[in-house]
């Protein structure tokens, strides 16, 4: 008995730990680009996080093993070295490849309309269903010029209609 246990324990094992290896992050940092300070180094896998590699799109720079990549991940680190502080490394960065070159776009200038822009078209397509149905909803009444009004003789008509 407990050799079937223990058999179906190390099975279940065999079969979880390619799903548990596969969950874990693979960083693509060679150990030629780490510092050899570790506060420094600490910085740069925070800051290039932050940093989208341009060949993998949504992959940060850490993650890629593009050439491209590589060379960011050295860039940020020699301006790290140079003594810029985290913004002035970002700033470098984005200067020089341009806003795509961070996962989180900032919300500033042209942004900020992209940023408004889902939340006003909610607004506008509840403020339009909200219009369609109040619309909808509104009986023709007898003082309503381009209203329909039914005969007594069509009204008995449809009450027959609905009630079968």
């Amino acid at each position: 008995m407990t050799r079937l246990i223990l058999a179906r324990l190390l099975l279940s094992l065999t079969l979880l730990a390619p799903l548990v290896v596969a969950g874990t992050p693979v960083l693509a940092v060679e150990p030629d680009e780490i510092l050899a300070d570790p506060a420094l180094e600490s910085r740069a896998r925070e800051l290039s996080k932050d940093l989208r590699c341009l060949v993998c799109r949504n992959e940060n720079i850490d993650e890629s093993n593009a050439d491209l990549a590589r060379d960011l991940r050295l860039l940020l680190r020699e301006r790290l070295v140079a003594g810029d502080s985290d913004d002035a490394a970002m700033d470098f960065i984005v200067e020089r490849y341009g806003e795509y070159v961070l996962l989180s776009p900032r919300a500033t200038g042209a942004n900020w309309l992209l940023y408004a822009a889902g939340p006003l078209m909610l607004v506008l397509a509840l403020v339009l269903a909200g219009g369609y149905i109040r619309n909808r909803s509104r009986t023709p009444s007898e003082e309503d010029p381009g209203a329909v009004v039914l005969s007594a003789q069509e009204r008995a008509q449809l009450d027959r209609i609905l009630k079968d």
